[in-house]
């Protein structure tokens, strides 16, 4: 490691446009799959995952769904706005960002717009109570019929909010969501999680691989590029993390059998690596397994290079946008030159990139620590 790695001009590359996939593949495990060893790497198809992993091997996934977090108004001027929820603070008010945001000062009123597949006999109105200066947001005091649910609300007003990137897609909503999504309160889809279908969790199965669930619900912090040149300085947006006991007695037991964890995502290592961080220490007194306990809470943790891995073995993602703390994530795993060296061969080799991309699967004998 230089200094280097934590300076954010090194972690720049420079994507065609038009390798920004803007559709799902279907089916989604026919995705391409780019598999890092300790020297080498190959390519594979997603749906190949099964002859990738062993037996006794754990798989964590994120079984967190997007919610409709984007909302269409007007201001009582009559001006037209857009809000992308970002965290419930009570039961009737949200952090939100706001566009345009220029004018929205507090006491500003908004009237919401159902969405085109429900006719509503009622209202939706929120008035702005402050501004938040960490994301920039406002924060909104929700007004409608107490006798609807929130979850019920956002069916009839809000829309499954794609990334900023994803600009001219055909997808369903439901492509967005992995295809054993549980729990509601994401803004944003956990994306390493699109390529896996009923099929192949029912060949992982049947090959002995373990599966544990995880819930973090992915924030504004997915979006959010890494801006202050020492990226040892930045600080990530909280988000909202679960890692059952359920989940940490499947990962005591599989590294006490030799078995490795493998994150399907960016989002599930920082959940485990989070529950891990909350005990004291890291290993029993009679074992190098590692101590991981039952957590639920916030965490806003920032894995960058030289990062001491505690729970996580392997790691299964998308490729990342430059700047981005997912970028530095990955870094941590497999070193910064190595990645931009794989990230440019995925270049030539024309893989798709970003949330309805290809995928890597970073093998555990290619962690650098």
């Amino acid at each position: 490691m230089t200094d280097l790695d934590w300076s954010i001009e090194a972690y720049d590359y420079e994507l065609p446009q038009e390798l920004i996939a803007q559709n799902p593949v279907v089916p989604r495990d026919s995705s391409r799959l780019m598999v890092i060893e300790s020297l080498t790497h190959n390519h594979r198809i997603f749906r190949d995952l099964p002859d990738l992993l062993q037996p006794e091997d754990l798989l964590v996934l994120n079984n967190t769904r997007v919610i409709p977090a984007r909302l269409y108004g007007q201001k009582t001027s009559g001006a037209q706005v857009e809000i992308l929820l970002l965290k419930q603070i009570t039961n009737d008010s949200w952090l939100a960002l706001v566009k345009p945001g220029k004018h929205f000062s507090a006491g500003t009123r908004i009237e919401f717009e159902p969405n085109s597949s429900f006719t509503c006999d009622y209202k939706l109105q929120a008035t702005v109570l402050a501004i938040d200066q960490e994301t920039g947001g406002r924060v909104l005091q929700f007004y409608w019929p107490q006798e609807v649910s929130w979850l019920d609300l956002l069916k009839q007003f809000g829309h499954i909010p794609f990334p900023p990137y994803v600009t001219g897609s055909q997808a369903l909503t439901e492509q967005y969501q992995t295809v054993y999504s549980k729990i509601a309160g994401a803004i944003a889809a956990p994306t390493a999680g699109l390529h896996f279908t009923d099929e192949l969790l029912y060949k992982l199965e049947q090959g002995n691989i373990g599966r544990a669930f995880i819930t973090l619900h992915v924030g504004i912090g997915t979006f959010r590029p890494v801006e202050v040149k020492d990226i040892t300085t930045h600080n990530i947006h909280s988000e909202w993390v679960e890692v059952s006991s359920l989940s940490v007695d499947k990962i005591h037991q599989t590294k006490a059998k030799g078995g490795r964890i493998i994150a399907v995502g960016t989002t599930v290592v920082r959940a485990i690596e989070a529950a891990a961080l909350a005990n004291d220490n890291y290993s029993t007194q009679e074992s190098l397994i590692p101590l991981i306990r039952p957590f639920s809470d916030y965490t806003d943790i920032f894995i960058y290079p030289g990062y001491k891995w505690r729970v996580v073995d392997g790691l299964i993602t998308n490729f990342h946008l430059p700047r981005s703390s997912l970028l530095m994530l990955v870094s941590a795993m497999i070193g910064r030159k190595r990645l931009l060296s794989l990230y440019q061969d995925a270049i030539d080799q024309k893989y798709r990139f970003y949330s309805f991309g290809d995928a890597m699967f970073i093998l555990p004998s290619a962690r650098v620590n």
